[in-house]
C-alpha cells in the first residue's frame, strides 16, 4: 500500500498556519531520489539530469535540484525566466519546445541554453531569430508504433513532435554548413512506463541513429539526451521501476552501440519531470460535505482545479484517509470537487474507509503535473504550496492565490475599482 509522508497529527498542526487545500512535497524523498538518478548513470562521466520544469515549476524545488546537481529542461519564455531567475544559465539549461517564437529562441540564446530544435524548418527561423550556436540539438520521431515485445507503449507516429531520421540527417548538414560544431539527439517515444526495458530500448535505437548520423554526415555527437518517460506506478499494486537495473541496462547498449564505433564520449543526458517529482508530492484536502442519492458522494475543498488529471486523463491517484491508514475499506465513495462539471471527480466507485466530515484526505502522486496543470474555471483559487522539510518543519514556497490575483489582468480600467478584496 501507498503511505503519505505526511501524517495526520502534523496535517493537524500544519492547518494552524495553511488551510487545505494545499500541495505539499517531501524534501528528504526529492534529494535522495535525485542522488539515486545520479548514482545509476554515474558510469557516463558527463551524464546530467534536466529536470522538467513544466511538471513542477516552483523555485524553491528547482533550487533542491540545483543543490543535487541537476540541470533544467524548459519548454516556454516563463520557464526559461523562472529558471534564470533561480541561477541557471549555459549549460545548465536544455530548451527544448515546439512551435517556438521567435522570442523565446532569442532568450535561449542569450542565456547560452542548449536549443532542441522540433523541427527542420526551424533551423532558419532559428538562425534570423537568434543565429545558430555552435552546440545544437534535433529531436527525433522514428515514426510508427513504440512497443516492448508485445506490448504497444505509444505511438509517435501520431505525435506532433521531431525529425524523420532523413530530415535528422539533412539538419545536421545544414546545421554544419551554417557553424555548428557539435549535435545533440533528442527524443520521447513513450510517456509514463513502468518498466525496466523502455530506457534501454530507447537508448539503444538513438545510440544507432547517433552511429549513422556520424556515418553519413561526419558531425560530432557530444550528447544523446533521452528525455522523459520514465514514469511511476499512480496504483498501488504495481511496483515501481528500479532506477539501478535501468542504468545498467543504458549502459549496456552504450557499449553495445558507441563504443565500438569510436563514439565513447557521448554525454548522457535525461529529462524527467514525473519520476523526479511525482511520488514526493500529495494534494492535502478536508472532507467537507458527504451526498447519499445514487451513489455515494464525498465533497472537498479541493476540486480539478488543483489536480486535473483525474477529470482530464481519467487518471488514477491513489487516496488515504488520515489518520484511518489501516481501518478497513467498506465504504465505496466518488470523492468529487465543486466544479460545475461532472468529471471534478478524484475518484470513481473507490472503497475507502468511512469517511467523516472533516476528514483530512491525502491524495498521493500529484507532485508533478499537479499543481503546475491548476486553473482558475468557475473563478476557482489555486492553493499553496507547502515543502516538508528534512528536519520535519513545513515552509511556504506558495502562497495561495487571492481574488486580487484572479482580478489582477483587469488592473488596466476602473470597471472594478470598487471591488472589496
Amino acid at each position: 500500500m501507498k503511505k503519505p509522508f505526511v501524517t495526520k497529527k502534523q496535517v493537524d498542526e500544519i492547518v494552524k498556519t495553511y488551510p487545505t487545500p494545499f500541495h505539499i512535497y517531501d524534501e528528504k524523498g526529492i534529494r535522495e531520489n535525485a542522488r539515486k538518478l545520479k548514482e545509476a548513470f554515474s558510469w557516463n562521466k558527463g551524464f546530467r539530469e534536466y529536470f522538467a520544469v513544466k511538471a513542477t515549476p516552483n523555485p524553491f524545488i528547482l533550487k533542491i535540484l540545483q543543490e543535487e546537481g541537476c540541470g533544467v529542461d524548459c519548454s516556454s519564455m516563463t520557464e526559461l525566466m523562472l529558471s534564470e531567475a533561480v541561477g541557471f544559465k549555459g549549460s545548465d539549461i536544455m530548451f527544448s519546445s515546439n512551435v517556438t517564437p521567435a522570442g523565446e529562441y532569442k532568450k535561449a540564446a542569450e542565456l547560452g541554453a542548449y536549443i532542441n530544435l522540433d523541427d527542420y524548418t526551424h533551423i532558419e527561423f532559428l538562425e534570423e531569430a537568434a543565429g545558430i550556436p555552435e552546440t545544437i540539438c534535433c529531436r527525433y520521431n522514428p515514426g510508427g508504433v513504440f512497443s516492448l515485445g508485445t506490448h504497444i507503449m505509444d505511438n509517435p507516429g501520431d505525435a506532433k513532435y521531431g525529425l524523420t531520421k532523413e530530415q535528422m540527417i539533412d539538419a545536421y548538414k545544414k546545421l554544419m554548413a551554417k557553424g555548428a560544431k557539435n549535435f545533440g539527439i533528442h527524443a520521447f517515444l513513450a510517456s509514463n512506463t513502468v518498466n525496466n526495458d523502455y530506457y534501454p530500448t530507447l537508448a539503444n535505437i538513438l545510440f544507432e541513429l547517433a552511429v549513422e548520423l556520424k556515418e553519413k554526415t561526419s558531425a560530432h555527437i557530444s550528447f544523446i539526451n533521452l528525455s522523459g518517460g520514465i514514469g511511476i506506478p499512480y496504483t498501488p499494486d504495481k511496483e515501481p521501476n528500479d532506477i539501478m537495473i535501468i542504468g545498467e541496462g543504458v549502459r549496456k547498449a552504450y557499449e553495445k552501440v558507441l563504443v565500438p564505433a569510436g563514439m565513447d564520449d557521448v554525454a548522457i543526458f535525461t529529462e524527467l519531470g514525473r519520476y523526479m517529482l511525482g511520488p514526493y508530492g500529495g494534494l492535502v484536502a478536508t472532507a467537507i460535505h458527504e451526498k447519499h442519492i445514487y451513489k455515494e458522494y464525498i465533497g472537498l475543498d479541493a476540486c480539478a482545479a488543483n489536480l486535473m488529471r483525474p477529470a482530464m486523463y481519467g487518471a488514477y491517484h491513489h487516496i488515504t484517509v488520515l489518520g484511518k491508514e489501516n481501518e478497513p475499506c467498506t465504504h465505496k465513495y466518488d470523492v468529487t470537487g465543486s466544479l460545475c462539471e461532472n468529471n471534478d471527480k478524484f475518484a470513481v466507485d473507490r472503497m475507502l474507509p468511512k469517511i467523516d466530515m472533516g476528514d483530512y484526505i491525502f491524495i498521493h502522486d500529484a507532485g508533478a503535473h499537479g499543481y503546475a496543470m491548476g486553473y482558475n474555471y468557475n473563478g476557482k483559487l489555486k492553493s499553496a504550496e507547502l515543502l516538508l522539510k528534512e528536519d520535519g518543519s513545513v515552509q511556504l514556497i506558495r502562497r495561495a492565490e487571492t481574488a486580487h490575483d484572479y482580478f489582477a489582468t483587469f488592473d488596466f480600467c476602473d470597471i472594478l475599482k470598487d471591488m472589496k478584496y
